[in-house]
């Protein structure tokens, strides 16, 4: 019976990520989904590259937490747009929720709309959100054992971040490790090494989003 049920709700979150899709495709907007733990860096991640990319492109964020607008906060705090789910409990976001989001943006001022999900490795990876590309973020604080742990996340990204790379000189996190077994579970996966604090890195990055945003 939790099988079914489990089925029921993929299929009905599967035809509201479809209408997505259909309308960012519409509206000629590019939409990223971005998943990680929580701490990974994400909302630094994403303010960072608002602030540098204000002058060439306009990004709006819908945030995902289970409770407080303290990440909504922190986005609007640059100048963009942001709108804040609060899940209460729940460890992901799903297409219904962003089809609702939608309607809170001023669309025609936006030519980007990230969607940061909730800080979770499991549950994010099994909705389909209608995103064009998924990026998943994992900093070096985290250990470099997350592609064996959590398979299913990486072998569904088109990109990967690996964030907070200033650290490494004071952790036992291997790179290249991480390299070889994200590639082995996606071998069509983009890994940038970036430090949102130190902005090294960073250009790959905001190369990449410009490029494929203008793709549109």
């Amino acid at each position: 019976m939790k099988i079914k049920v489990n089925k029921k709700i993929l299929a009905k979150n599967e035809d509201f990520a479809v209408a997505n899709r259909k309308f960012f495709k519409k509206q000629g907007l590019f939409c990223i989904n971005m998943i990680s733990s929580p701490g990974s860096g994400k909302t630094t991640i994403l303010t960072e590259t608002i602030k540098l990319l204000k002058n060439k492109i306009r990004i709006g964020v819908i945030e995902g937490d289970l409770q407080t607008e303290i990440d909504a906060e922190r986005i609007r705090k640059t100048g963009a747009q942001a709108y804040q789910i609060e899940t209460q409990g729940a460890c992901h976001l799903n297409a219904e929720q962003i089809t609702n989001a939608l309607s809170k943006l001023d669309l025609e001022k936006l030519d980007i709309i990230v969607i940061e999900n909730v800080g979770n490795l499991v549950c994010p990876a099994d909705f389909d959100l209608g995103e064009e590309k998924r990026v998943f973020v994992l900093s070096t604080a985290e250990g470099d054992d997350k592609c064996a742990k959590y398979p299913q996340s990486f072998a569904k990204a088109d990109i990967l971040l690996l964030n907070k790379i200033d650290l490494t000189k004071y952790l036992d996190f291997d790179i290249a490790r991480v390299k070889k077994d994200a590639m082995k579970l996606n071998k069509n996966l983009k890994i940038f090494e970036i430090s949102a604090k130190t902005l090294e890195g960073m250009d790959n990055w905001l190369n990449w989003l410009l490029k494929s945003s203008k793709k549109k």
